[in-house]
């Protein structure tokens, strides 16, 4: 019987989905501090994931950590939210896909 380490944040129902499939693992609750710092290498895995294959699906995984830090740090999504349309307000989006090449002074 071999056994893997992970020492990894995974999703609330892989554990579940783990024991389905006739396996055992070993989990515990992070505390706040330690939640954070694995929800940041979380985004580094999930982004570099997207990177190396391109689909959309990783995306959503990124999106699902982004929305775990932001409620970690006691912000709500409709805040969170709200920041988003201040910054696309003041600064815009990307959709006129603008390349700055330089700037001179």
């Amino acid at each position: 019987m071999a056994v893997i380490t992970y020492n990894k944040l995974v999703r609330d129902h892989i554990p579940e989905i783990i024991e389905q499939n006739g396996k055992r693992c070993v989990v515990r609750t992070l505390e706040n501090d330690e939640y954070l710092e694995m929800l940041n290498a979380k985004l580094g895995e999930e982004l570099k994931e997207y990177l190396e294959s391109g689909e959309v699906e990783e995306l959503a995984d990124l999106a699902e950590v982004m929305l775990a830090v932001v409620k970690a740090k006691h912000i709500s999504v409709k805040k969170f939210e709200a920041m988003m349309t201040s910054k696309r307000d003041q600064r815009g989006g990307f959709d006129k896909r603008i390349f700055l090449e330089s700037v001179t002074e």
